[in-house]
């Protein structure tokens, strides 16, 4: 009890990083292997850890496993931000566990509404495809019926939800790594990125994704991605900020509130 009540006060100071991928599936499933899943958790281990995150990597885990996972994760203390990489195959709002169960994102936000996690700032980032339509970079016209998702868009107070890919559309995977993800650490390894509020940076991320990438091939060639954020946050986040050490001064918190008395103005411009 005594070592467990330590751990419990050691998570809760310092930021959580939890990372679930999904690389191989059960025999009988019907859902290939997914290469470059493990370098993108690599990756995100080396990089998240670097910038303090307590970071913990799941691999190949069943449906009700990842359910229980984040229900267990989500009472756990945390100093200001939780963040969550979710990588599988996936359809419009779930994932698929390693036995090819459905993992409902809505089921698993929930979780987070609670008074363990508030005030905290909560990031999710889905690396899954969410239908099966492939982006050719340009608007069109549908007339297909358009379906409820209020339910998936859905999230708590203090969260931000990044999606690979829209909705209805596929993302992408290679066997060096999917490009969102590796997109998402490259952007916190270049200096100047990693002070950026949440939404511009995410903002950041989509801008990349979206006009550096394109897929190549016969039957995928010229097709694109586009990242898509769903938030409630409530006040400015800087998750990846480093501290300062000069002279002792505290560095930019992962959660600053929005004062109306001391925004400022700001200059349009292109991130």
């Amino acid at each position: 009890m005594l070592q467990w009540r330590r751990q419990m006060d050691q998570d809760g100071q310092c930021n959580r990083a939890l990372v679930v991928s999904v690389a191989q599936f059960d025999s009988g499933v019907k859902l290939g292997r997914r290469p470059g899943a493990q370098k993108d958790a690599r990756k995100l281990h080396r990089t998240l850890s670097k910038l303090g995150f307590k970071v913990e990597l799941h691999t190949d885990l069943s449906g009700e496993e990842i359910y229980q996972l984040f229900l267990t994760e989500s009472r756990r203390p945390v100093k200001d931000c939780f963040l969550a990489v979710l990588s599988s195959h996936g359809d419009e709002g779930c994932v698929f566990g390693a036995d090819g169960e459905r993992v409902r994102l809505s089921r698993i936000f929930s979780c987070f509404n609670n008074e363990h996690m508030e005030k905290k700032a909560k990031v999710f980032l889905v690396q899954a495809c969410r239908g099966h339509d492939l982006d050719d970079g340009v608007e069109v016209d549908s007339g297909d019926d358009v379906t409820d998702l209020s339910q998936d868009l859905w999230v708590p107070v203090d969260t931000a939800v990044m999606y690979a890919t829209a909705p209805g559309y596929g993302a992408f995977m290679h066997p060096l790594g999917s490009v969102f993800l590796q997109t998402f650490c490259t952007l916190l390894e270049t200096e100047g990125n990693r002070e950026l509020e949440l939404t511009r940076l995410m903002t950041r991320l989509s801008h990349s994704v979206a006009y550096t990438f394109q897929a190549k091939g016969r039957s995928l060639g010229g097709k694109k991605e586009m990242p898509c954020l769903v938030t409630s946050l409530t006040r400015e986040v800087f998750p990846f900020a480093e501290s300062r050490k000069e002279g002792g001064a505290a560095g930019l918190s992962a959660t600053s509130l929005v004062s109306s008395k001391t925004a400022r103005k700001r200059t349009p411009s292109i991130s």
